[in-house]
């Protein structure tokens, strides 16, 4: 009984970290959002949420940025591709903390440092939930094949997220600005990432204990 309750708060502290990232994708664009117009009387809605940087917030980015590269770190998946594959994205998320977006005009090298490493993370996320979260045995449960659909379903919302980013970025963004859009595909990518590892962690469609 002793080894059995050991075992069960390690994996419940787990899941509780998986979720606390969930929750940090998901709550982190309307945390900078609000933190930037009511504590420091700025615009509601940045250019993209790298732009929270130059902020009052931007410390609040960063370091929430930093904490979900951290975990990624130290991820223990199922086998060393579930571990390589959270190593990359540790790499990317503390990359693109640390090497903020450009401020204004033409990016320059830290700016272009910025945008690959985020390409490459979303990337990495998306990887995640399409072909990790996705793996099952032969006799899955009925809330395992329903948390598969959540799972394609975020993972391809990611995808699209971030093509429709960078088509902009190369194609419209000189001809036709639009304000926000960087910013609302950033936060419908962080809302799919963030309801995956939410749902990873227990909290969306959990097997049903079994008497």
């Amino acid at each position: 009984m002793r080894n059995y309750n050991k075992y069960h708060n390690r994996t419940h502290s787990y899941m509780a970290l998986r979720q606390a990232v969930g929750w940090i994708g998901i709550l982190l664009p309307f945390t900078l959002m609000l933190g930037v117009f009511i504590i420091f009387k700025g615009g509601l809605i940045q250019s993209s949420i790298s732009a929270f940087y130059y902020t009052g917030m931007g410390d609040v980015f960063v370091g929430s940025i930093c904490a979900v590269g951290l975990f990624m770190f130290f991820y223990a998946g199922y086998d060393k591709r579930d571990n390589r594959t959270g190593n990359f994205a540790g790499f990317f998320a503390i990359a693109l903390a640390l090497f903020p977006t450009t401020e204004a005009g033409p990016l320059d090298t830290i700016g272009i440092v910025h945008l690959v490493s985020a390409s490459a993370f979303f990337l990495t996320l998306s990887y995640f939930s399409l072909f990790l979260f996705t793996l099952t045995s032969d006799q899955p449960s009925d809330e395992k094949r329903t948390r598969n659909i959540i799972y394609v379903v975020c993972g391809i919302i990611m995808l699209v997220c971030l093509g429709a980013m960078v088509l902009y970025f190369i194609f419209l963004e000189d001809k036709l600005p639009i304000h926000g859009f960087i910013f609302w595909g950033e936060t419908l990518a962080l809302l799919a990432f963030g309801i995956s590892w939410l749902t990873k962690g227990g909290s969306i469609y959990p097997d049903k204990l079994k008497p």
